[in-house]
């Protein structure tokens, strides 16, 4: 028996998979703990049944993907008006090297993923479902790069990308706080926690305050921001490389963005703007999640694990080794290593629950707390989106 379900009902089952994440997720502390969004708690249960009809032979289902595409263009508009130069600007020395070592970081993801598959024989755009795609990339990017990838015949991308991303949120946050105590305690740093100035991003937080009469002219900017970066996208692709659907947009809203921040003719309504966002990026998990091929994971079991356990290994000797000694070897250097193995494989969410737990032992770190949500929330992803988009056309 084979069920098809159009857009709408696609887009209703997504809704009906993230309510239940959100109900399992409030009662199930092991998910809240470690940060598992909504639709990826809700989306896996569904996955696993339908894999179960498929395989046992009840039932195939079939869905219409077209609302999950305006969703994630939405969602990825909404990271492109996170590109704040003024903001980065005013960060200082301390953001500059660290938001360098972040792009470091997704380069060496990404060519480890690539190399390792080579040395297991695999195509290495199958090594790029486990690097910096699903790693700094999470769900949003794993769900939206993997579409791309089966179209140059990677079957399962997009499953793929999906397992190492929830891979990457577990241990990310298995990992970050024993990093961080650790190096505390090893190196006795509570003698250098400094108290520093957190007005840094007073200004910028007042951009994200919310006024429930702005919702329509934000989501008026993500349209027009949208329809221009189709146009970027048209000029993007004649140069006969691949790129994202999104990459066009995403550019255009940075293009706006910082139009607006330098020359004052318009407000971005970033606060607005970060909840719309939001909600595309449940919805398009939601969809993403629902539409999942488990069964074809099958036979990618032992390889994908060896891949995993290699970007866990780079992550650890990453933060511990580079990250550390080049961030200071101080308090903050310490609990910015805890952040990192939370964003690095995982999310910026699972980088803060790190940091608050190691902080909550000691004493809290202003500038770790700074740095995390700046790079992690603003930058990484426009930036691991490009960077991604570079290696795929390279391979």
């Amino acid at each position: 028996m084979k069920i098809q379900l159009d857009m709408y009902q696609t887009l209703a089952v997504a809704v009906l998979v993230l309510l239940l994440g959100n109900y399992l997720k409030k009662k199930i502390y092991f998910l809240q703990k470690f940060c598992i969004p909504a639709p990826v708690i809700g989306g896996l249960i569904f996955a696993i049944m339908t894999c179960i009809c498929y395989v046992t032979g009840i039932a195939g289902f079939s869905f219409d993907d077209t609302l999950r595409e305006v969703c994630m263009v939405f969602f990825f508009t909404s990271v492109g008006f996170q590109a704040n130069l003024k903001v980065l600007k005013s960060g200082g020395k301390s953001l500059i090297v660290f938001l360098g070592l972040v792009i470091a970081l997704i380069i060496l993801q990404n060519l480890t993923a690539v190399g390792l598959a080579k040395l297991l024989n695999l195509n290495p755009l199958i090594g790029m479902c486990t690097g910096s795609i699903p790693m700094v990339g999470g769900h949003g990017t794993a769900g939206a790069f993997g579409p791309v990838l089966e179209d140059l015949n990677i079957k399962g991308a997009t499953t793929i990308c999906t397992a190492a991303a929830t891979f990457g949120l577990i241990f990310g946050s298995l990992i970050g706080g024993p990093l961080g105590k650790r190096l505390i305690e090893k190196h006795s740093l509570l003698n250098t926690a400094a108290n520093d100035d957190d007005s840094l991003l007073v200004e910028d937080e007042k951009k994200h305050e919310r006024h429930t009469n702005m919702y329509a002219d934000a989501v008026f900017q993500l349209i027009l921001a949208i329809g221009v970066g189709t146009i970027f996208t048209m000029l993007l692709t004649k140069t006969g490389l691949t790129f994202p659907i999104y990459i066009g947009a995403m550019l255009a809203a940075a293009l706006m963005r910082n139009i607006c921040e330098y020359t004052g003719i318009a407000t971005i309504h970033m606060g607005e703007i970060n909840d719309l966002g939001g909600i595309s990026l449940s919805l398009f998990l939601g969809m993403a999640m629902i539409t999942l091929r488990l069964w074809e994971l099958a036979s990618l079991a032992l390889p994908l694990f060896i891949l995993l356990a290699a970007q866990v290994l780079l992550i650890i000797i990453f933060t511990y080794v580079i990250e550390f000694n080049i961030m200071g070897r101080d308090y903050d250097a310490a609990i910015l290593v805890s952040g990192t193995c939370g964003f690095g494989t995982g999310a910026t969410p699972n980088a803060m629950a790190n940091m608050q737990a190691v902080c909550d032992q000691y004493v809290p770190s202003i500038k770790a707390y700074l740095l995390i949500p700046l790079v992690g929330s603003l930058f990484a992803d426009f930036l691991n989106s490009l960077v991604i988009t570079f290696f795929i056309n390279l391979l």
